[in-house]
């Protein structure tokens, strides 16, 4: 009933046991709230009643469970934000869900939505889910049952902030950016996830090519530290050819010695731009990291990176390294349309090596 959105059944079943709400069972043996916050049919349920129905039986609105091992617990308001890895998709009334759960009490400070809508899933500068958990108090108190269950193996609510505001230096967020530091974000706060490397959000941003991140963080008087080659990169990064010459002609060789993947990089953040610079000092563009940058193009769905690259001389018969599939398997395994059907025609008009002449040892 909870997963279907089924309000009227569910009112009827509750009025006779109300226990019912908090009774863990079915397949993955939850409360029936999480069944709801992450359900995805096809047909639309009264959703938010059978919710507040729920709640009004005591429901817990900071129920969840941990997965694989990992402490950061999926909450219900986890699966009504979606997103994530996997690129689930939100909850189809999941701004009302989302915030009936905050008002019945739940935890704002949720470290799994965070990851989920930040580093962890397809980014975008949307700042919706961050006003709404910052409106009921991201960033502040003590961050609830789960940390109270769970202690340091959680960050703490200001460590949350630290990291969104070093998410949104490393992946291009200036409307997240401007958001978190007006509700306190610390400037030069370090983000406590290996991807962040240590870096302040400044530096992440210089890294990366995010310019407008980095004047927002500059003019709230951050910090960066970054040698020569770095300095270097960054310029790369954000596809400043002057700046690249001024660092003079060994400056190439140092960054492709010491940042092989900076291609890579650049195409992760779909710069093209930044791709064919760094090609015409000579970085690698089918430098095999994990896989190459025509895989991310191609993960992206980018076509223009991928136009790029290929012209560039990028090869789509490449393999990554783990799952043993070219570019274009990628983007067929993800759904990325565009992408495929360019990597497809791209292929038909690559050249065909020449047959043997007759006589010649095949």
């Amino acid at each position: 009933m909870a997963a279907t959105g089924s309000a009227a059944a569910l009112a009827e079943t509750l009025a006779a046991n109300p226990g019912a709400a908090r009774a863990q069972g079915g397949p993955f043996g939850w409360e029936p709230l999480l069944y709801l916050a992450y359900a995805r049919l096809g047909t639309p349920g009264e959703y938010v009643e059978a919710a507040r129905l729920l709640l009004r039986h005591g429901a817990d609105p900071d129920a969840g469970y941990l997965w694989d091992g990992l402490t950061s617990p999926f909450t219900a308001l986890t699966g009504v934000f979606g997103g994530g890895e996997g690129g689930q998709p939100p909850h189809p009334q999941g701004p009302a869900l989302a915030r009936l759960l905050l008002q019945a009490g739940a935890d704002p400070n949720d470290a799994q939505t965070l990851y989920d809508l930040g580093l962890g899933g397809s980014f975008s500068d949307d700042t919706s889910h961050l006003k709404l958990l910052l409106e009921f108090g991201l960033g502040r108190g003590e961050g609830g049952p789960w940390h109270a269950r769970l202690g340091p193996t959680l960050s703490s609510p200001r460590q949350l902030l630290r990291d969104e505001l070093a998410t949104a230096a490393l992946r291009g967020g200036p409307r997240r950016a401007r958001l978190l530091l007006a509700h306190g974000a610390e400037v030069d706060g370090l983000g406590g996830h290996p991807a962040y490397g240590g870096r302040t959000p400044y530096e992440l941003a210089l890294l990366n090519g995010h310019t407008e991140v980095a004047e927002i963080l500059a003019a709230a008087g951050a910090s960066a530290v970054l040698d020569e080659t770095e300095a270097f990169a960054a310029a790369c990064m954000r596809a400043d050819a002057d700046a690249v010459a001024a660092f003079g002609p060994r400056a190439p060789a140092r960054a492709i010695a010491r940042f092989p993947e900076l291609v890579n990089n650049a195409a992760e953040r779909r710069r093209p731009a930044a791709v064919r610079l760094l090609a015409g000092l000579g970085f690698d563009v089918n430098h095999l990291r994990r896989s190459t940058p025509l895989h991310t193009a191609a993960w992206n769905d980018d076509v223009e990176t991928a136009r790029t690259l290929v012209e560039l001389g990028a090869d789509p018969e490449i393999r990554d390294t783990e799952h043993g599939s070219t570019p274009l398997e990628w983007a067929e395994h993800g759904g990325r349309h565009d992408v495929a059907a360019y990597l497809r025609a791209a292929s038909h008009r690559r050249p065909r090596p020449a047959p043997p002449a007759r006589g010649e040892e095949i």
